[in-house]
């Protein structure tokens, strides 16, 4: 298993597809640093020398591309703000509700979780 930025990439997906499992980076941005990197994208990533595997890690870098800790500390930075002066998006957060105006009468399950029943609960 080839290791980018540290995070180990499976060896048998094509490259682009590989690179998607580094947090932060998506089918466009994994398909732009296989094209700066001048890699085959039909190429398997076990197939990846030290030198490329360098190259990519270097794009990143040098692009200031935010992936895995960095960017899971400024997400969780900036939800903790959010809440800290108590917005409306930020108190969604915190009560795990939908935070961008879904209803919630007859849907958010996912964000809600299971359900709740009350017991002696009349209409």
């Amino acid at each position: 298993m080839p290791r980018i930025l540290g995070v180990d990439i499976p060896g048998n997906k094509k490259i682009p597809y590989a690179l998607r499992y580094i947090y932060g980076i998506g089918p466009t941005l994994s398909d732009m640093l296989v094209e700066e990197a001048g890699l085959d994208p039909d190429a398997r990533a076990h197939t990846l020398s030290e030198e490329d595997l360098n190259k990519i890690a270097e794009l990143v870098l040098q692009k200031g591309i935010r992936v895995e800790g960095d960017l899971r500390r400024e997400i969780t930075a900036n939800l903790k703000r959010l809440q800290a002066i108590q917005c409306h998006r930020g108190i969604r957060h915190r009560k795990g509700l939908p935070v961008r105006g879904q209803r919630t009468k007859s849907n958010a399950r996912t964000r809600k979780g299971k359900r709740r029943t009350i017991s002696g609960k009349k209409k």
